[in-house]
């Protein structure tokens, strides 16, 4: 019999595995000694002899392939929100691939709102919903489970958990180390700072459930088919140039269906070959061991102690361990043969798990090993799922990628997948997770909401993300942490520029952008280390690194200083803030104009010269973007700054993070809809550069060919001008609620124009600004963040932003419908900004409490300098059902929850700075 501690002793004189030729991967195969801890499986079920279950059918509205957890929870929703002619393929049986040996953990909190109510959802089905529609056990075992905090930062971060959870409902308590000891009397708490109990946690049997979501989904008209692999995928262009699904074929038939759902775990990349999908994930071994029976361990609830990277999973009257380690082996050559599989454990890359399992539970160092469970498991670059529709080929969706959490997160994506291919959009805000990537028809390639091209064809770029996201699944989520891997992949043309000036870079889809400058100098991000796994040499300390660390807290950082100082000065004199990763896209063409007005809410079709600040909505009313359009004339052919085109023209600049997203929704509603336009990206060709503050009109004006005063150059306009003797796109405009100018800059002049403008601003006291003082600064005024304050699921009545809506006008607009039956039903929930006495620092997902009831949670929140204060933006609704009014919201005696504890608050129905927007009008 092996003991974990003796396992921990024999593995480390061991030679490590990456010290062969191939030091990121394994080619061992699976084994069949190892088994894991689950009575029953589906490996015996199911027909023999490698014959289908049952002939494919003909035709089909729907397939999915794959019978994972994802799978089949993806065919249970569709066959429940009525969709007929849904068939689910397996190429073995299900649960065969990566589902079967999962721990099937479930922890309800998460530091996501949206993760909290897919999280939430997975239990009502495997819990309430399976069993009361077929009269089936999933296998559910509500046995709770209990984070462990070592250190004040790691509790801190379970009490904003906590807080969270009291919106949703989520039941959840601190303890204390004795607490804790009287909870689970196995547990050593010498070093325990505190935990975190959620009593309704639990684990999920991958069999049971799978078995019966296929049970429910079959009652409800679905069809699935085992031992039916799928051997190709038909795709045909129509007569717009659109690449469409047009069948799957297997190896007993095919199947024609205008929608593929790829349900295919770590083979999802095969699949998505198969049709000229690029799906970027990687495979890597995952693993755990179970023990011997384990006296008084009954009934315990499940551990998870993310300082010490391991989890304690409750196994009937034994435990499985395991955890994310910082050298996980990579599974390069994935065997299409591959089912019901494991791999040998590496125990030398294991046994960093083995020394925290026997701290926190002393009695395992005497338990035995009953067996050993190493099976492939998919992760990504960010550690989100896949999901979404793909736009290389329209009808081919991904489930896919789920980073071991496919159980868990299953029955949420599931539904959200369903809702997204039958109405075109999901219900929740999926856009983290969305894989949208356009099509190369109109003008370009630009993959990816999430992933540029540039990243998604790095293999380099995907393995060293991917490796971080997995050796830090358990680190704590800190509101200014920056990835490491990856870096210096795209590059603004002041990079070098700003860098020598201390520019201290945040990265945001692959641009390196500022986020803040150090007095100290410049401090470089250095080539991924792998923080010294696979005998890399990890890197000492230097500069950047130990800036970043610096700010791992729930604390004000150390720089709140010196971000206070780049505030202060550009609403006071003037600041430069860099904004070249900003997306920027031209519409052109005879149907631009029928295009525009139907993609945005506010009317665009003015005089060119005009600049409109908008919103793009869906078919339900939700905000998919709000950005700046511009109405343009014809230039000349090959200029990035005034394209050559026939009929109407229109510049687009949208926030570089949201840029490929812009992207894709605008492209899908062209293709949809038909019109004779293109959409081009001059992202790379252009810089831009923003100058605001009191005194930007004195500066600039030394250094533009034009006159800037109020009466020649009004707010929302732009015009061409030249400037240090450069031609450059002017626009008047504002991020942080200042007088200023955008410059729009062919990428060849950046350097020189940015050069000018900093001589001329130097004796008016100009300073280099990041987007740290922008988020302070725009907060502060009011502004809108798109995926903060604004998602797909928020409304513009609900955020504010009516304004933005040409209701007035018989425009037609894209979810104008959804907007005006809102309008005549009421607001039933609204965004409100708060303002805090205390300077307490927050960074969302506090809870808003109205009159001793949860009404909400903050979305965003930062310090505004100039008036003082804490400064946060949440949704609020009424408890008792009622329409959200402003009486409603300024009746009301508030408080925000952070961390546990209650700080009065105060709501505000206008921005709390310059509500009469004066500033940025030239008015001081």
């Amino acid at each position: 019999m092996s003991y974990l501690s003796r396992a921990w002793r024999a593995a480390a004189p061991l030679p490590a595995p990456w010290r062969s030729p191939r030091p990121f991967s394994s080619a061992a195969g699976p084994t069949a000694k190892k088994s894991v801890p689950y009575q029953k499986t589906l490996q015996e079920e199911g027909p023999g002899g490698g014959e289908p279950s049952r002939a494919p059918p003909a035709s089909a509205q729907v397939v999915v392939v794959g019978g994972g957890s994802l799978g089949c929870q993806t065919t249970y929703h569709l066959a429940k929100m009525g969709l007929s002619g849904v068939v689910l393929l397996e190429r073995d049986r299900l649960t065969s691939g990566t589902t079967w040996h999962t721990a099937g953990l479930l922890w309800q909190l998460r530091p996501s709102d949206v993760e909290v109510e897919l999280l939430a959802h997975t239990r009502d089905v495997v819990s309430r919903d399976l069993p009361a529609e077929t009269g089936l056990h999933t296998g559910w075992v509500e046995n709770g489970g209990l984070f462990i905090a070592s250190n004040k930062q790691r509790l801190d971060e379970y009490k904003r958990l906590m807080s969270l959870g009291k919106v949703y409902g989520v039941e959840s308590h601190v303890l204390t180390p004795s607490q804790t000891k009287d909870l689970y009397p196995l547990m050593n708490i010498d070093d325990l700072y505190g935990t975190l109990y959620v009593p309704k946690d639990g684990t999920m049997d991958p069999a049971g459930t799978c078995s019966t979501l296929a049970r429910a989904a079959t009652a409800r008209g679905a069809t699935i088919i085992e031992n039916c692999p799928v051997t190709g995928i038909q795709v045909r262009t129509d007569d717009f140039g659109v690449k469409r699904v047009h069948a799957v074929e297997t190896a007993h038939g095919t199947i024609q269906t205008p929608c593929v759902v790829n349900c295919a775990g770590v083979w999802a990349r095969a699949l998505g070959r198969l049709a000229g999908v690029r799906v970027p994930l990687v495979a890597m071994h995952h693993a755990y061991v179970v023990t011997e029976r384990i006296e008084g361990i009954q009934n315990m609830p499940n551990v998870r102690d993310h300082d010490a990277s391991v989890y304690l999973r409750l196994q009937g009257d034994a435990l499985s361990v395991g955890g994310y380690e910082s050298n996980p082996i990579f599974w390069e050559e994935v065997s299409e043969k591959f089912a019901f599989g494991l791999f040998d454990l590496d125990w030398d890359v294991f046994m960093q798990h083995i020394e925290g399992a026997v701290n926190r539970v002393p009695v395992l160092e005497k338990t035995g090993i009953k067996s050993t469970v190493c099976g492939p498991e998919s992760f990504t670059a960010d550690h989100k799922p896949l999901m979404g529709e793909a736009p290389e080929v329209r009808g081919f969706f991904l489930g896919c990628g789920f980073n071991s959490a496919g159980m868990m997160l299953g029955g949420g994506c599931g539904r959200e997948l369903a809702h997204w291919i039958i109405h075109g959009r999901p219900e929740k805000d999926m856009y983290g997770y969305d894989i949208r990537q356009v099509t190369p028809n109109i003008a370009i390639s630009l993959p990816s909401r999430r992933f540029h091209h540039s990243l998604t064809d790095n293999n380099r770029w995907i393995r060293e993300r991917s490796h971080e996201s997995y050796a830090k699944n358990y680190s704590v989520v800190f509101p200014h942490d920056e990835p490491l891997a990856g870096r210096n992949v795209r590059k603004d043309p002041l990079h070098e520029e700003l860098l020598r000036q201390g520019c201290v870079f945040q990265e945001r889809h692959g641009w390196e952008r500022p986020g803040w400058f150090n007095p100290g100098g410049a401090a470089p991000v250095l080539d991924y280390d792998y923080y010294g796994a696979y005998g890399r040499q990890r890197h000492g300390d230097y500069t950047y690194n130990r800036l970043l660390g610096d700010e791992y807290t729930f604390d004000f950082p150390p720089h709140h200083d010196i971000i206070k100082k780049e505030c202060l000065t550009c609403r006071n004199a003037l600041a430069l803030f860099d904004m070249s990763y900003f997306g920027k896209f031209y519409l052109v063409g005879p149907e631009a104009t029928k295009a525009a007005d139907w993609l945005f809410s506010a009317d665009v079709s003015k005089a060119p010269g005009s600049t409109v600040y908008t919103c793009m909505l869906n078919r339900q009313g939700g905000v998919e973007s709000d950005l700046t359009v511009s109405r343009i004339s014809p230039g000349a052919p090959g200029s990035p700054l005034a394209p050559a085109f026939e009929g109407d023209g229109y510049y687009l600049a949208i926030g570089g993070a949201v840029a490929q997203h812009n992207w894709s929704h605008i492209t899908t509603v062209l293709q949809d809809m038909k019109f004779q336009c293109k959409l081009l990206d001059c992202s790379e060709e252009l810089g831009m550069m923003s100058i605001q503050g009191p005194l930007s009109r004195v500066v600039l004006q030394e250094v533009l060919d034009t006159d800037l005063s109020n009466e020649a150059f009004p707010f929302s306009t732009h015009k061409i001008t030249t400037a240090a003797g450069c031609q450059v796109r002017a626009m008047r405009l504002s991020f942080v609620g200042e007088m200023g100018w955008e410059l729009h800059v062919p990428r060849a002049d950046c350097v020189k124009v940015y050069r000018a403008v900093m001589e001329a601003g130097a004796r008016h006291g100009i300073t280099n600004a990041g987007y740290r003082a922008i988020d302070s600064l725009s907060i502060e005024k009011g502004y809108r963040h798109w995926h903060a304050d604004l998602r797909p699921d928020d409304t513009p009545l609900e955020a504010g932003l009516a304004f933005t809506c040409k209701l007035k006008s018989s425009i037609p607009f894209l979810g104008r419908e959804a907007v005006e039956a809102q309008k005549a039903k009421g607001i039933f929930r609204r965004l409100v900004c708060f303002t805090t006495e205390e300077k307490v620092p927050m960074f969302g997902l506090e809870a808003v409490w109205r009159d001793g009831k949860v009404v909400g949670h903050i979305r965003r929140a930062d310090f505004g300098f100039a008036i003082d204060k804490t400064i946060a933006y949440g949704y609020i609704r009424d408890p008792a059902g009622g329409p959200v009014s402003l009486d409603f919201v300024k009746s009301g005696s508030y408080e925000l929850e952070r961390m546990g504890m209650t700080f009065p608050a105060r709501a505000h129905t206008k921005s709390p700075f310059d509500p009469d927007n004066k500033r940025v009008k030239g008015f001081y």
